[in-house]
């Protein structure tokens, strides 16, 4: 038993011609009021009533607004798509689905925002999200304005805390007590500053040992490789000696994939997710080497942003490496740093955290040997 809806569309030769699509299961949707309001239905309904501008003025919904949106234009990006339809489903298609599209005002979405149990930001983000939705349908010809526009979000840019740095002999703490391919994946997030989406996928191919340099290029999230971030993170990073002999010693330890992943899960073949890896090996690491239970992927990369400071290395150079997309204008009006500049600011990062591992090292051994005189 399914639903099955009815409708004219004109044909090629301008005559009214009689169409159907199956659009749900009598089990999921059991009245007809139930079946109109689904996502298909309603982005059908719209695309058949587009030239028809009083249709929309007084009898479209926010909700199908959505729906066609998730139909039409939904990013390709696998997490971003994930993120915006865990965000319709749980906090916008509840509350706006069934609210006229003339109906939404800017001061009604801006109060029920402020009342969202969420963080600043994540608020922010909905909000973001509501005025590209709206932007589709003044395109449509939907509506004459976006009234998202005038709705603020209070903190939005802002961090409810600080992001963790760690000190060089801190963060050496933490590599010995986990066990491979994780301790490796550690290390390559301390010496480069790597994002956790850009470690897991990097294959074999991406390294030149003898230039000494790493092509990033792709990213993985929930196990989906893609491309990277954006289009500036894709760039080629330095390897310090250290880092490549760490490397070639991994190299030669580690389980065998077809496809060249450097870490790739015995059971599945494909690159381990990072969100795991996070829970269950870094922040329990983290809490053993006593440094707390707030240690992960980002504490490293913002470490290393840090350690580039105290290394005197020169602000166009950090922004190289640290591959940010949001200072795009910057580099392009400061242009290139050099690669030479740019392998002397990671080889001393570099440094300077291997000093840090032989002081903890060194501190180690002085507490086992008191022990022993005890």
């Amino acid at each position: 038993m399914v639903w099955e809806f009815r409708y004219y569309e004109p044909n090629s030769q301008g005559m009214r011609q009689r169409r159907s699509v199956i659009v749900g299961p009598f089990a999921e949707y059991r009245t007809e009021s139930a079946i109109r309001k689904a996502a298909a239905v309603q982005s059908l309904i719209l695309r058949i009533n587009a030239e028809g501008p009083e249709y929309a003025v007084w009898s479209v919904n926010f909700g199908a607004v959505i729906a066609r949106y998730e139909k039409e234009e939904m990013p390709e990006r696998h997490s971003t798509a994930t993120s915006y339809r865990s965000q319709i489903k749980n906090h916008i298609r509840p509350r706006w689905a069934d609210v006229p599209l003339n109906s939404v005002k800017a001061m009604a979405v801006e109060d029920w925002l402020k009342g969202l149990s969420l963080a600043p930001k994540t608020r922010s983000h909905i909000r973001t999200l509501m005025h590209t939705i709206f932007q589709c349908a003044m395109r449509w010809e939907l509506s004459d304005k976006n009234p998202i526009k005038l709705v603020r979000v209070r903190g939005g840019t802002k961090r409810l805390r600080a992001p963790r740095i760690l000190a060089a002999e801190e963060f050496c703490r933490i590599p010995p007590l986990i066990r491979e391919p994780y301790k490796t994946q550690v290390w390559i997030a301390g010496f480069l500053g790597l994002r956790a989406s850009e470690i897991m996928p990097l294959r074999w191919s991406d390294f030149d040992f003898n230039d000494r340099s790493l092509l990033v290029q792709r990213s993985a999230v929930h196990g989906r490789v893609a491309d990277v971030k954006t289009e500036y993170s894709k760039d080629r990073v330095p390897l310090d000696p250290a880092l490549v002999e760490i490397l070639l010693k991994y190299r030669a330890e580690c389980y065998p994939s077809s496809e060249g992943w450097l870490f790739a899960n015995p059971e599945t073949g494909r690159p381990y997710h990072q969100e795991t890896i996070q829970q269950k090996h870094i922040r329990k690491a983290g809490e053993n080497a006593g440094l707390g239970s707030g240690i992960g992927w980002h504490t490293f990369r913002h470490s290393y942003r840090s350690w580039m400071d105290d290394t005197g290395a020169p602000m166009s150079v950090q922004k190289e490496l640290m591959r940010h997309a949001s200072i795009q204008t910057t580099m392009n009006v400061y242009g290139k740093a050099m690669t030479d500049s740019k392998r002397q600011a990671h080889s001393k990062v570099v440094e300077m955290v291997l000093k840090g591992k032989k002081s903890s090292e060194a501190t180690a051994s002085q507490g086992q040997l008191a022990a022993i005189g005890s």
